[in-house]
Protein backbone atom coordinates (compact mmCIF):
# COMPACT_ATOMS: atom_id res chain seq x y z
CA UNK A 1 0.00 0.00 0.00
CA UNK A 2 1.22 3.22 -0.08
CA UNK A 3 2.37 4.71 2.33
CA UNK A 4 3.65 8.24 1.72
CA UNK A 5 1.36 11.27 1.35
CA UNK A 6 0.44 12.77 -1.52
CA UNK A 7 0.61 16.07 -2.70
CA UNK A 8 -2.74 17.43 -1.20
CA UNK A 9 -1.70 16.25 2.19
CA UNK A 10 2.01 17.18 2.08
CA UNK A 11 1.05 21.02 1.42
CA UNK A 12 -1.77 20.94 4.27
CA UNK A 13 0.63 19.82 6.52
CA UNK A 14 3.15 21.99 5.40
CA UNK A 15 1.01 25.07 5.78
CA UNK A 16 -0.49 24.13 9.40
CA UNK A 17 3.09 23.96 10.66
CA UNK A 18 2.90 20.04 11.38
CA UNK A 19 6.36 19.87 9.14
CA UNK A 20 8.42 22.20 7.40
CA UNK A 21 9.43 21.86 3.24
CA UNK A 22 12.86 21.25 4.65
CA UNK A 23 12.47 18.72 6.49
CA UNK A 24 9.84 17.10 3.43
CA UNK A 25 12.80 17.90 1.21
CA UNK A 26 15.50 16.16 3.32
CA UNK A 27 13.53 12.90 3.52
CA UNK A 28 12.76 12.77 -0.35
CA UNK A 29 16.27 12.83 -0.72
CA UNK A 30 17.27 10.21 1.62
CA UNK A 31 14.57 8.09 0.02
CA UNK A 32 15.82 8.57 -3.65
CA UNK A 33 19.72 7.69 -2.37
CA UNK A 34 18.18 4.55 -0.48
CA UNK A 35 15.19 3.51 -3.18
CA UNK A 36 16.51 4.78 -6.61
CA UNK A 37 19.59 2.31 -7.38
CA UNK A 38 17.15 -0.66 -8.57
CA UNK A 39 14.65 1.50 -11.05
CA UNK A 40 17.16 4.64 -12.17
CA UNK A 41 14.58 6.78 -12.10
CA UNK A 42 16.32 10.09 -11.98
CA UNK A 43 18.77 11.62 -14.12
CA UNK A 44 20.21 14.14 -11.53
CA UNK A 45 19.19 15.44 -8.51
CA UNK A 46 19.00 19.35 -7.76
CA UNK A 47 19.62 19.16 -4.23
CA UNK A 48 21.24 22.85 -3.63
CA UNK A 49 18.14 24.19 -5.53
CA UNK A 50 15.56 21.91 -3.93
CA UNK A 51 16.77 23.07 -0.34
CA UNK A 52 17.05 26.98 -1.56
CA UNK A 53 13.39 26.55 -2.61
CA UNK A 54 12.12 25.20 0.04
CA UNK A 55 13.73 27.46 2.41
CA UNK A 56 12.04 29.80 0.55
CA UNK A 57 8.48 28.04 1.43
CA UNK A 58 9.64 28.00 5.11
CA UNK A 59 10.45 31.56 5.24
CA UNK A 60 7.37 33.25 3.78
CA UNK A 61 5.16 30.53 6.13
CA UNK A 62 7.17 32.14 9.17
CA UNK A 63 6.32 35.70 7.65
CA UNK A 64 3.13 34.84 7.81
CA UNK A 65 2.23 34.79 4.34
CA UNK A 66 0.28 31.89 1.85
CA UNK A 67 2.88 30.02 0.64
CA UNK A 68 0.67 28.41 -2.21
CA UNK A 69 -1.13 25.36 -2.89
CA UNK A 70 1.34 23.05 -4.09
CA UNK A 71 3.32 24.50 -0.49
CA UNK A 72 6.73 22.39 -0.10
CA UNK A 73 5.66 19.16 -2.48
CA UNK A 74 8.69 17.48 -3.73
CA UNK A 75 8.16 17.33 -8.03
CA UNK A 76 10.58 15.71 -10.06
CA UNK A 77 10.53 17.12 -13.81
CA UNK A 78 11.15 14.91 -16.73
CA UNK A 79 14.21 15.33 -18.84
CA UNK A 80 12.70 17.56 -21.81
CA UNK A 81 11.55 20.16 -19.81
CA UNK A 82 13.72 23.21 -18.99
CA UNK A 83 14.38 25.10 -15.69
CA UNK A 84 17.00 28.20 -15.71
CA UNK A 85 20.38 27.14 -14.52
CA UNK A 86 19.70 23.60 -15.01
CA UNK A 87 21.43 20.80 -17.18
CA UNK A 88 18.85 19.63 -19.69
CA UNK A 89 19.79 16.48 -21.48
CA UNK A 90 15.95 14.94 -23.45
CA UNK A 91 18.08 11.62 -23.08
CA UNK A 92 20.17 12.55 -25.78
CA UNK A 93 24.16 12.75 -26.31
CA UNK A 94 23.43 15.51 -28.70
CA UNK A 95 22.35 18.01 -25.11
CA UNK A 96 25.69 16.38 -23.18
CA UNK A 97 26.31 19.51 -20.60
CA UNK A 98 23.34 21.61 -22.32
CA UNK A 99 22.12 24.58 -19.35
CA UNK A 100 19.16 26.44 -19.85
CA UNK A 101 18.82 30.18 -19.87
CA UNK A 102 15.51 29.71 -19.43
CA UNK A 103 12.25 28.66 -17.07
CA UNK A 104 9.85 26.92 -18.87
CA UNK A 105 6.71 28.47 -17.75
CA UNK A 106 5.37 24.98 -16.10
CA UNK A 107 8.15 24.91 -13.86
CA UNK A 108 7.45 28.65 -13.07
CA UNK A 109 3.63 28.28 -12.24
CA UNK A 110 4.95 25.11 -9.76
CA UNK A 111 7.75 26.92 -8.27
CA UNK A 112 5.16 30.10 -7.82
CA UNK A 113 2.85 27.53 -6.33
CA UNK A 114 5.22 26.41 -3.61
CA UNK A 115 6.76 23.45 -5.04
CA UNK A 116 9.81 22.01 -4.60
CA UNK A 117 11.75 21.18 -8.04
CA UNK A 118 13.86 17.88 -6.88
CA UNK A 119 15.59 17.20 -10.20
CA UNK A 120 15.22 15.75 -13.36
CA UNK A 121 14.06 12.20 -14.04
CA UNK A 122 15.03 10.31 -17.17
CA UNK A 123 12.81 9.83 -20.35
CA UNK A 124 13.44 8.03 -23.98
CA UNK A 125 15.51 10.45 -26.13
CA UNK A 126 13.49 13.32 -27.36
CA UNK A 127 10.57 11.84 -25.99
CA UNK A 128 10.58 9.56 -28.16
CA UNK A 129 10.16 5.62 -27.23
CA UNK A 130 7.35 3.67 -25.56
CA UNK A 131 9.73 2.11 -22.81
CA UNK A 132 12.74 4.50 -21.75
CA UNK A 133 15.03 2.15 -23.33
CA UNK A 134 16.12 4.49 -25.60
CA UNK A 135 17.64 7.02 -23.17
CA UNK A 136 21.62 7.45 -23.73
CA UNK A 137 22.27 7.84 -19.93
CA UNK A 138 20.55 4.44 -19.60
CA UNK A 139 17.28 2.70 -19.28
CA UNK A 140 14.72 2.86 -16.23
CA UNK A 141 13.01 -0.18 -14.11
CA UNK A 142 9.50 -0.90 -13.27
CA UNK A 143 9.36 -0.46 -9.62
CA UNK A 144 7.01 -3.47 -9.39
CA UNK A 145 9.51 -5.63 -11.28
CA UNK A 146 13.09 -4.10 -12.39
CA UNK A 147 13.79 -6.51 -15.27
CA UNK A 148 10.57 -4.61 -16.83
CA UNK A 149 10.04 -1.13 -18.30
CA UNK A 150 8.21 1.45 -17.16
CA UNK A 151 6.92 2.44 -20.10
CA UNK A 152 7.86 5.50 -22.13
CA UNK A 153 8.89 8.04 -22.77
CA UNK A 154 8.07 9.60 -19.49
CA UNK A 155 8.99 6.58 -17.86
CA UNK A 156 11.38 7.78 -14.91
CA UNK A 157 8.42 10.35 -13.84
CA UNK A 158 5.94 7.37 -13.26
CA UNK A 159 8.57 5.20 -11.64
CA UNK A 160 9.32 7.40 -9.39
CA UNK A 161 6.22 8.46 -8.58
CA UNK A 162 5.09 4.62 -7.99
CA UNK A 163 8.65 4.07 -6.26
CA UNK A 164 7.36 6.82 -3.48
CA UNK A 165 10.76 8.33 -4.58
CA UNK A 166 7.86 11.41 -5.20
CA UNK A 167 4.22 12.44 -4.75
CA UNK A 168 4.59 13.87 -8.29
CA UNK A 169 6.14 14.19 -11.48
CA UNK A 170 5.57 16.13 -14.41
CA UNK A 171 5.96 14.29 -17.98
CA UNK A 172 5.28 15.05 -21.39
CA UNK A 173 3.03 13.48 -23.56
CA UNK A 174 3.21 13.28 -27.63
CA UNK A 175 1.31 9.92 -28.38
CA UNK A 176 0.47 8.32 -24.92
CA UNK A 177 3.85 9.45 -23.26
CA UNK A 178 2.12 10.29 -19.64
CA UNK A 179 -0.47 7.77 -20.44
CA UNK A 180 1.10 4.79 -21.11
CA UNK A 181 3.77 4.26 -18.58
CA UNK A 182 1.00 5.86 -15.69
CA UNK A 183 -0.34 2.69 -16.76
CA UNK A 184 2.75 -0.03 -16.54
CA UNK A 185 3.51 1.53 -13.34
CA UNK A 186 0.30 1.76 -11.49
CA UNK A 187 -0.29 5.02 -10.94
CA UNK A 188 -2.44 8.40 -12.34
CA UNK A 189 -1.31 9.95 -15.47
CA UNK A 190 -3.23 12.80 -17.20
CA UNK A 191 -2.97 13.88 -20.43
CA UNK A 192 -4.50 17.51 -20.77
CA UNK A 193 -6.27 19.12 -23.71
CA UNK A 194 -3.85 20.97 -26.31
CA UNK A 195 -3.10 24.31 -25.52
CA UNK A 196 -4.39 24.09 -21.61
CA UNK A 197 -0.97 23.53 -20.48
CA UNK A 198 1.42 25.98 -22.03
CA UNK A 199 4.31 24.26 -24.28
CA UNK A 200 7.13 27.02 -23.49
CA UNK A 201 10.32 25.72 -22.25
CA UNK A 202 9.16 21.98 -23.51
CA UNK A 203 11.56 20.83 -25.93
CA UNK A 204 9.49 20.22 -29.11
CA UNK A 205 9.23 16.79 -30.99
CA UNK A 206 5.64 16.82 -32.33
CA UNK A 207 4.97 20.87 -31.99
CA UNK A 208 1.25 20.28 -32.65
CA UNK A 209 0.93 16.90 -30.44
CA UNK A 210 2.92 17.73 -27.34
CA UNK A 211 1.40 18.58 -23.82
CA UNK A 212 2.31 18.81 -20.49
CA UNK A 213 0.74 17.05 -17.48
CA UNK A 214 0.98 15.73 -14.07
CA UNK A 215 1.92 12.17 -12.83
CA UNK A 216 0.60 11.68 -9.84
CA UNK A 217 -0.61 9.22 -7.13
CA UNK A 218 -4.20 9.60 -7.29
CA UNK A 219 -6.72 11.70 -9.34
CA UNK A 220 -6.67 14.77 -6.42
CA UNK A 221 -3.10 15.33 -6.76
CA UNK A 222 -3.61 15.73 -10.49
CA UNK A 223 -6.22 17.66 -10.32
CA UNK A 224 -4.41 19.96 -7.81
CA UNK A 225 -1.00 20.31 -10.30
CA UNK A 226 -3.32 21.04 -12.97
CA UNK A 227 -4.60 24.16 -11.39
CA UNK A 228 -1.56 25.68 -11.00
CA UNK A 229 -0.12 24.51 -14.36
CA UNK A 230 -2.91 25.16 -16.57
CA UNK A 231 -4.12 28.64 -18.08
CA UNK A 232 -3.00 30.79 -21.09
CA UNK A 233 0.88 31.98 -21.40
CA UNK A 234 1.75 34.65 -23.91
CA UNK A 235 4.97 32.89 -24.79
CA UNK A 236 2.61 30.02 -26.30
CA UNK A 237 0.51 31.08 -29.10
CA UNK A 238 -1.24 27.73 -28.75
CA UNK A 239 -2.38 28.03 -25.21
CA UNK A 240 -5.84 29.09 -24.17
CA UNK A 241 -7.79 29.74 -21.20
CA UNK A 242 -11.25 27.92 -21.72
CA UNK A 243 -13.65 26.12 -19.81
CA UNK A 244 -13.88 24.97 -16.17
CA UNK A 245 -10.78 25.51 -14.41
CA UNK A 246 -11.69 24.37 -11.21
CA UNK A 247 -10.61 20.76 -11.12
CA UNK A 248 -10.36 20.21 -7.55
CA UNK A 249 -13.78 21.14 -6.08
CA UNK A 250 -15.46 19.61 -9.17
CA UNK A 251 -14.30 16.26 -8.15
CA UNK A 252 -17.17 15.81 -5.65
CA UNK A 253 -20.03 16.25 -8.23
CA UNK A 254 -21.76 13.17 -8.37
CA UNK A 255 -24.09 14.12 -11.80
CA UNK A 256 -24.54 11.09 -13.63
CA UNK A 257 -22.97 10.95 -16.96
CA UNK A 258 -23.04 8.56 -20.17
CA UNK A 259 -20.08 6.73 -20.65
CA UNK A 260 -18.73 5.26 -24.49
CA UNK A 261 -17.13 2.26 -24.80
CA UNK A 262 -15.64 1.58 -28.14
CA UNK A 263 -16.01 -1.41 -30.13
CA UNK A 264 -12.63 -1.02 -30.94
CA UNK A 265 -10.98 -0.70 -28.09
CA UNK A 266 -12.21 -4.27 -27.38
CA UNK A 267 -10.01 -5.94 -28.55
CA UNK A 268 -8.98 -9.86 -28.30
CA UNK A 269 -5.62 -8.94 -28.43
CA UNK A 270 -6.15 -7.26 -25.00
CA UNK A 271 -4.81 -9.17 -21.53
CA UNK A 272 -7.41 -10.75 -19.83
CA UNK A 273 -6.67 -8.27 -17.08
CA UNK A 274 -7.20 -5.22 -19.32
CA UNK A 275 -10.49 -6.40 -20.27
CA UNK A 276 -11.19 -7.71 -16.31
CA UNK A 277 -10.18 -4.05 -15.57
CA UNK A 278 -12.60 -2.13 -17.99
CA UNK A 279 -15.80 -4.65 -17.04
CA UNK A 280 -15.10 -3.62 -13.58
CA UNK A 281 -14.55 0.11 -13.87
CA UNK A 282 -18.07 -0.37 -15.59
CA UNK A 283 -19.48 -2.25 -12.93
CA UNK A 284 -18.50 0.69 -10.45
CA UNK A 285 -19.58 3.44 -12.46
CA UNK A 286 -23.25 2.06 -13.16
CA UNK A 287 -23.54 1.54 -9.35
CA UNK A 288 -22.87 5.31 -9.33
CA UNK A 289 -25.58 5.72 -11.64
CA UNK A 290 -23.77 6.34 -15.02
CA UNK A 291 -25.37 4.47 -18.30
CA UNK A 292 -23.19 3.04 -21.01
CA UNK A 293 -23.60 2.97 -24.73
CA UNK A 294 -21.40 1.51 -27.28
CA UNK A 295 -19.51 3.76 -29.59
CA UNK A 296 -17.74 3.13 -32.91
CA UNK A 297 -14.03 4.63 -33.36
CA UNK A 298 -13.54 3.57 -36.72
CA UNK A 299 -10.34 5.11 -37.54
CA UNK A 300 -8.77 3.52 -34.29
CA UNK A 301 -6.79 1.38 -36.80
CA UNK A 302 -5.19 4.09 -39.00
CA UNK A 303 -4.26 6.46 -35.93
CA UNK A 304 -0.80 4.93 -35.41
CA UNK A 305 0.00 5.56 -39.13
CA UNK A 306 -1.65 8.56 -39.25
CA UNK A 307 0.34 9.55 -35.67
CA UNK A 308 3.87 8.13 -36.57
CA UNK A 309 3.68 10.35 -40.39
CA UNK A 310 2.99 13.81 -38.28
CA UNK A 311 5.05 12.90 -35.40
CA UNK A 312 8.02 12.36 -37.31
CA UNK A 313 7.55 15.02 -39.83
CA UNK A 314 7.10 18.17 -37.17
CA UNK A 315 10.26 15.94 -35.55
CA UNK A 316 12.48 16.55 -38.55
CA UNK A 317 11.93 19.54 -38.82
CA UNK A 318 12.21 20.30 -34.74
CA UNK A 319 14.95 18.90 -34.26
CA UNK A 320 17.05 20.29 -37.03
CA UNK A 321 18.01 22.97 -34.71
CA UNK A 322 20.13 20.43 -32.96
CA UNK A 323 23.96 20.90 -34.76
CA UNK A 324 26.78 20.67 -32.16
CA UNK A 325 27.53 24.00 -33.11
CA UNK A 326 25.47 26.58 -30.62
CA UNK A 327 25.60 24.30 -27.61
CA UNK A 328 25.40 20.76 -27.00
CA UNK A 329 28.12 18.32 -27.73
CA UNK A 330 29.80 18.82 -30.97
CA UNK A 331 32.09 15.89 -33.04
CA UNK A 332 35.51 16.53 -32.71
CA UNK A 333 36.54 18.79 -36.40
CA UNK A 334 38.74 16.65 -38.75
CA UNK A 335 41.65 18.65 -41.20
CA UNK A 336 39.64 19.66 -44.11
CA UNK A 337 36.12 18.94 -43.15
CA UNK A 338 33.45 20.72 -44.19
CA UNK A 339 30.82 22.57 -42.27
CA UNK A 340 28.29 20.26 -43.59
CA UNK A 341 31.04 16.85 -42.54
CA UNK A 342 30.89 18.49 -39.23
CA UNK A 343 26.97 19.37 -38.80
CA UNK A 344 26.63 15.74 -40.04
CA UNK A 345 28.92 14.30 -37.45
CA UNK A 346 27.90 16.13 -34.73
CA UNK A 347 24.35 14.82 -35.31
CA UNK A 348 25.21 11.07 -36.39
CA UNK A 349 27.49 11.14 -33.22
CA UNK A 350 24.71 13.01 -30.76
CA UNK A 351 21.47 11.27 -32.02
CA UNK A 352 20.72 7.36 -30.84
CA UNK A 353 19.46 5.58 -33.05
CA UNK A 354 15.55 5.89 -32.72
CA UNK A 355 15.85 9.27 -32.95
CA UNK A 356 17.55 9.46 -36.71
CA UNK A 357 14.97 6.78 -37.27
CA UNK A 358 12.11 8.84 -37.10
CA UNK A 359 14.17 11.85 -38.29
CA UNK A 360 14.69 10.10 -41.59
CA UNK A 361 10.97 9.23 -41.81
CA UNK A 362 10.28 12.93 -41.65
CA UNK A 363 12.41 14.14 -44.15
CA UNK A 364 10.98 11.04 -46.41
CA UNK A 365 7.05 11.93 -46.30
CA UNK A 366 7.92 15.25 -46.55
CA UNK A 367 10.20 15.45 -49.50
CA UNK A 368 8.98 16.50 -52.67
CA UNK A 369 7.98 13.07 -54.33
CA UNK A 370 6.32 11.80 -51.02
CA UNK A 371 4.16 14.68 -49.48
CA UNK A 372 1.39 14.11 -51.07
CA UNK A 373 1.22 10.39 -50.61
CA UNK A 374 1.79 10.25 -46.91
CA UNK A 375 2.53 13.46 -45.53
CA UNK A 376 -0.84 15.35 -47.10
CA UNK A 377 -2.73 12.04 -46.87
CA UNK A 378 -2.19 11.76 -42.78
CA UNK A 379 -3.65 15.42 -42.22
CA UNK A 380 -6.80 14.41 -43.85
CA UNK A 381 -6.93 11.41 -41.93
CA UNK A 382 -6.04 13.65 -38.96
CA UNK A 383 -9.36 15.55 -39.52
CA UNK A 384 -11.64 12.43 -40.27
CA UNK A 385 -9.96 11.20 -36.54
CA UNK A 386 -10.68 14.23 -34.87
CA UNK A 387 -14.48 14.66 -36.63
CA UNK A 388 -15.28 11.41 -35.55
CA UNK A 389 -14.08 12.34 -31.89
CA UNK A 390 -16.28 15.39 -32.33
CA UNK A 391 -19.49 12.59 -33.37
CA UNK A 392 -18.82 10.23 -31.13
CA UNK A 393 -18.85 12.93 -28.12
CA UNK A 394 -22.71 14.09 -29.40
CA UNK A 395 -23.82 10.10 -28.34
CA UNK A 396 -21.80 10.67 -24.61
CA UNK A 397 -19.86 12.19 -22.32
CA UNK A 398 -16.69 10.39 -21.33
CA UNK A 399 -14.96 7.19 -22.98
CA UNK A 400 -13.86 4.41 -21.29
CA UNK A 401 -11.08 1.71 -22.60
CA UNK A 402 -7.51 0.61 -22.27
CA UNK A 403 -4.53 2.74 -21.98
CA UNK A 404 -2.14 -0.50 -22.91
CA UNK A 405 -3.28 -4.01 -24.50
CA UNK A 406 -0.82 -5.59 -21.90
CA UNK A 407 1.44 -5.13 -18.80
CA UNK A 408 4.98 -4.16 -18.82
CA UNK A 409 7.31 -6.26 -21.30
CA UNK A 410 11.03 -7.11 -20.06
CA UNK A 411 13.63 -4.79 -20.63
CA UNK A 412 15.26 -5.83 -24.56
CA UNK A 413 12.04 -7.38 -24.91
CA UNK A 414 10.86 -5.81 -27.96
CA UNK A 415 14.00 -5.21 -30.69
CA UNK A 416 10.78 -4.73 -33.75
CA UNK A 417 10.50 -0.75 -33.94
CA UNK A 418 6.80 -1.80 -35.24
CA UNK A 419 5.84 -3.34 -32.68
CA UNK A 420 6.91 -0.87 -30.03
CA UNK A 421 4.71 1.84 -31.57
CA UNK A 422 1.77 -0.42 -31.47
CA UNK A 423 1.99 -0.07 -27.63
CA UNK A 424 0.71 3.34 -28.72
CA UNK A 425 -2.27 2.13 -30.13
CA UNK A 426 -4.96 2.81 -27.72
CA UNK A 427 -3.64 6.44 -26.79
CA UNK A 428 -1.81 8.65 -30.63
CA UNK A 429 -6.71 9.07 -30.73
CA UNK A 430 -6.58 11.69 -27.84
CA UNK A 431 -3.50 13.49 -29.36
CA UNK A 432 -4.09 13.54 -32.78
CA UNK A 433 -7.98 14.93 -31.88
CA UNK A 434 -6.32 17.23 -28.71
CA UNK A 435 -8.75 16.37 -26.23
CA UNK A 436 -7.82 15.12 -23.04
CA UNK A 437 -7.01 11.65 -21.56
CA UNK A 438 -6.73 10.21 -18.02
CA UNK A 439 -4.54 6.77 -17.39
CA UNK A 440 -5.79 5.38 -13.67
CA UNK A 441 -4.71 1.99 -12.27
CA UNK A 442 -7.11 -0.68 -13.25
CA UNK A 443 -6.20 -3.90 -11.47
CA UNK A 444 -3.47 -6.47 -11.96
CA UNK A 445 -2.40 -9.45 -14.01
CA UNK A 446 -0.27 -12.35 -13.30
CA UNK A 447 2.31 -12.76 -15.56
CA UNK A 448 4.45 -15.63 -14.87
CA UNK A 449 4.12 -14.95 -11.13
CA UNK A 450 4.40 -11.55 -10.58
CA UNK A 451 2.34 -9.20 -10.00
CA UNK A 452 2.15 -6.05 -13.04
CA UNK A 453 -0.41 -2.98 -12.90
CA UNK A 454 -2.84 -2.50 -15.59
CA UNK A 455 -4.25 0.74 -16.65
CA UNK A 456 -7.71 1.90 -17.66
CA UNK A 457 -8.26 5.45 -19.88
CA UNK A 458 -10.89 7.95 -19.87
CA UNK A 459 -10.85 10.46 -22.66
CA UNK A 460 -13.04 13.99 -22.53
CA UNK A 461 -14.18 15.80 -25.14
CA UNK A 462 -11.83 18.96 -25.66
CA UNK A 463 -11.17 21.21 -22.30
CA UNK A 464 -13.77 19.12 -20.38
CA UNK A 465 -10.93 17.78 -17.85
CA UNK A 466 -13.31 19.01 -15.04
CA UNK A 467 -15.66 16.11 -16.32
CA UNK A 468 -12.83 13.57 -16.74
CA UNK A 469 -11.01 13.77 -13.30
CA UNK A 470 -14.79 13.92 -11.82
CA UNK A 471 -15.41 10.18 -13.44
CA UNK A 472 -11.88 9.38 -13.19
CA UNK A 473 -11.91 10.13 -9.06
CA UNK A 474 -15.58 8.76 -9.01
CA UNK A 475 -13.62 5.16 -9.72
CA UNK A 476 -10.75 5.98 -7.41
CA UNK A 477 -13.61 6.03 -4.39
CA UNK A 478 -15.15 2.86 -5.72
CA UNK A 479 -11.69 0.98 -5.50
CA UNK A 480 -7.95 0.92 -3.89
CA UNK A 481 -6.30 -0.07 -7.16
CA UNK A 482 -4.40 3.35 -6.65
CA UNK A 483 -3.20 2.51 -2.97
CA UNK A 484 -1.75 -0.27 -4.08
CA UNK A 485 2.28 0.11 -4.04
CA UNK A 486 5.40 -2.07 -4.99
CA UNK A 487 7.21 -0.58 -2.08
CA UNK A 488 6.67 -2.94 1.23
Amino acid sequence: MNTQPGVIEIADSIRSGQQTATQVLRDCIQRIETADSDTKAFMRVDADAAARQAQAVDDSIAAGHEPGPLAGVPIAIKDNIVMADRETNCGSRILEGYVSPYESTATRRLQEAGAVLVGTVRCDEFAMGSSTEHCAYGSVGNPWSTDRVPGGSSGGSAAAVAQQLVPAALGSDTGGSIRQPAALCGVTGLKPSYGRVSRWGLVAFGSSLDCIGPITRNVRDSAAILEVIGGQDPHDSTSVEAGDTNFLSGLEDDKPLVVGIPRQHRHEGNHPAVESAIDEARSMLEARGATFVEVDLEMTDHGIATYYVVATAEASSNLARFDGIRYGRRAEIQPGESLDDLYARSRGEGFGPEVRRRIMLGTYVLSAGYYDAYYKKALQARRVIHEEYVKVFQQCDVLLGPTTAEPAFRIGEIADPLTMYLCDRYTVGANIAGIPAISIPGGFADVDGIKLPVGIQLQAPFMEEARLLRIAHQLQQSADHHLQSPVG
